[in-house]
């Protein structure tokens, strides 16, 4: 017994000495670390590398954190949020912008508290899910979510569909079967890495604020009046209660913690409390930076149909108003401004139906990957990055 103990002991600092193996919890692990202080390791990991380092401008390093947030935003721009902001702008013009404007900063604390789930423990949602929770309820949680992404999914295949029956005219059948096509061909990005998908997503949400802001620059919305309706809540006229859940509702996307707290753990983040702490000032500021986007153009969204149905031009489009629909929008739109408003438009819904349709895939493949492994398999790649965590502190004495 004593000499078997020598010997493990013997092996212990032999890993300790080489930075090659370590024995944690009775699991043997190899791992490449540097055996003297100051040198910094060469491999990179998904859940970060070992160099502490912080180096070059800090507008670069910034950049370096860029994706993530533009990625998750999108979830906030779906077909069902867009049903959601006509129908209130139709019904209410202005008064519930203030609905937007305090939901979007609700999403940023719960979005950025995900964010640093991943950063600090170096695991993501669905992973920490997996390993604290006894079976039954981790189980649950994973069915749970896994239909949270199915629902959230729908509206964005149902919008892309509709958007390509709008533009081209095609049965609703083969839209969906093209929104599909193009969701696997999107999702085909990730054997190049994370950030081909998140640019790619960053490019179909600028291509809808553009289209957006370029219906609200024709119906010209009175400043003030969008302004007052953002910042002084004021419900009023009938359904203002249920119209105000609603924009709230679409604003609650649970599988956007589990895709946030993903995301950020495919950049280099050193194992050091400055490093951390730099990582998540960068991903809430480049978070911030997405959703303000997309608060932009959710007020755009509700105040395009809150200035048209205000005038009621005619009594046609005040029936169209009072039931305002993805459908009939386009109707509303070709009939007050004319045929090129109601194909930017199109342009619009595609571009939100086809990314969230997209991200949702995306986030229902972290889940999935994680939720197929072993407790003791989770429990190998948890003593794993907390080896890398302990050797790497041990170099820097």
């Amino acid at each position: 017994m004593e000499d078997g103990r020598e010997q493990q002991q013997q092996q212990q600092q032999h890993g300790r000495g080489s930075g090659r193996v370590a024995v944690v919890g009775g699991h043997e692990i190899e791992v490449e670390v540097a055996a003297a202080a100051g040198a910094s390791s060469t491999g990179q990991g998904q859940h970060g590398d070992l160099d502490g380092s912080v180096q070059g401008p800090t507008w670069k390093r910034f950049l370096a954190h860029v994706g993530p947030g533009f990625l998750i935003s999108i979830a906030y721009l779906d077909p069902s949020n867009l049903q959601a902001d006509l129908l209130a702008g139709s019904s209410h013009r202005y008064s519930l912008l203030w609905v937007v404007l305090f939901g979007f900063i609700f999403v940023l604390i719960v979005q950025s508290l995900a964010a640093n789930l991943g950063i600090i423990t170096g695991r993501h949602l669905a992973e920490l899910c997996m390993g604290e929770y006894p079976k039954y309820v981790k189980y649950c949680l994973w069915l749970l979510a896994e239909l949270g992404v199915i629902a959230a999914t729908i509206p964005g295949v149902l919008g892309t569909a509709l958007a390509y029956n709008m533009l081209l005219h095609i049965p609703f059948w083969a839209g969906v079967l093209a929104c599909g096509a193009c969701t696997v061909l999107f999702l085909g990005l990730q054997g190049y890495g994370a950030r081909k998908m998140e640019f790619t997503i960053a490019v179909l949400m600028l291509v809808m604020a553009t289209c957006f802001f370029i219906e609200l620059s024709k119906v010209n919305p009175p400043a003030g009046d969008v302004i007052e309706g953002l910042f002084i809540p004021r419900p009023k006229g009938d359904y203002s209660t249920s119209d105000t859940v609603a924009m709230f509702g679409s604003l609650v996307v649970p599988h956007n913690l589990f895709l946030h707290s993903s995301l950020v753990l495919t950049r280099k983040m050193p194992y050091t409390p400055k490093g951390r702490k730099d990582a998540s000032t960068f991903f809430l500021l480049e978070n911030a930076l997405a959703l303000f986007i997309a608060l932009l153009v959710n007020v755009a969204i509700v105040s395009i149909p809150g200035t048209i149905c205000a005038d009621n031009l005619s009594v046609a489009n005040t029936n169209t108003c009072s039931s305002l629909t993805l459908s009939s929008t386009s109707v509303l739109l070709k009939s007050i401004m004319g045929k090129s408003s109601s194909t930017v438009y199109g342009l619009a819904l595609l571009a939100s139906g086809q990314s969230c349709a997209v991200a949702t895939s995306y986030s229902g493949q972290y889940i999935m990957q994680v939720y197929k492994f072993g407790r003791k398999k989770l429990h190998m790649m948890s003593t794993y990055h907390a080896v890398k965590r302990k050797l790497y502190v041990s170099s820097q004495l």
